[in-house]
């Protein structure tokens, strides 16, 4: 009987224990660099089955990682960091170049195609608790703008 009342009350406290969305974040990629290039940009897909907030981002590689957007002011395109990017319940935000994206500053080395950028990014809930997903980003080429085509589903 203990046990079985013991069962209970552990099924009652996990249910108790309030549960998180957990952000999905699809095709991480980073804008490779030229020598001596000081900043670059992240992109991405995010995702998240309840209302969250992008609210921070960090990286080894570099010691300032910002959450930024572009947007067109007075007829001048204007890049300016952001407190958070909202996540609204099940819709996907993109993370791309002339919009929302993630800034890389004071970067020490250059940051070449084919490699890698490790991305810790901070989700904020609406309880106030926050997630933090590690995501390693893709490099892509100078002029990249969107996922290469060969990903995009498209058959050949």
């Amino acid at each position: 009987m203990r046990l079985i009342i013991s069962s209970l009350a552990i099924s009652a406290s996990l249910l108790a224990t309030p549960l998180h969305a957990q952000v999905i974040v699809t095709d991480a990629w980073v804008r490779a660099t030229v020598p001596q290039q000081k900043a670059t940009g992240a992109f991405m897909q995010l995702s998240s089955p309840k209302d969250t907030k992008l609210v921070s981002a960090s990286s080894p590689i570099t010691p300032i990682v910002e959450v930024h957007e572009m947007a067109m002011q007075d007829n001048v395109m204007k890049m300016r960091e952001v407190p958070a990017i909202e996540l609204p319940a099940g819709k996907t935000v993109e993370l791309k170049p002339g919009g929302y994206h993630v800034m890389l500053l004071d970067l020490k080395q250059q940051v070449k195609v084919g490699g890698t950028v490790p991305l810790a990014l901070v989700f904020e809930h609406k309880d106030g608790t926050r997630e933090t997903r590690e995501v390693a980003a893709e490099v892509r080429a100078l002029n990249a703008t969107a996922k290469p085509a060969e990903h995009r589903g498209h058959t050949h």
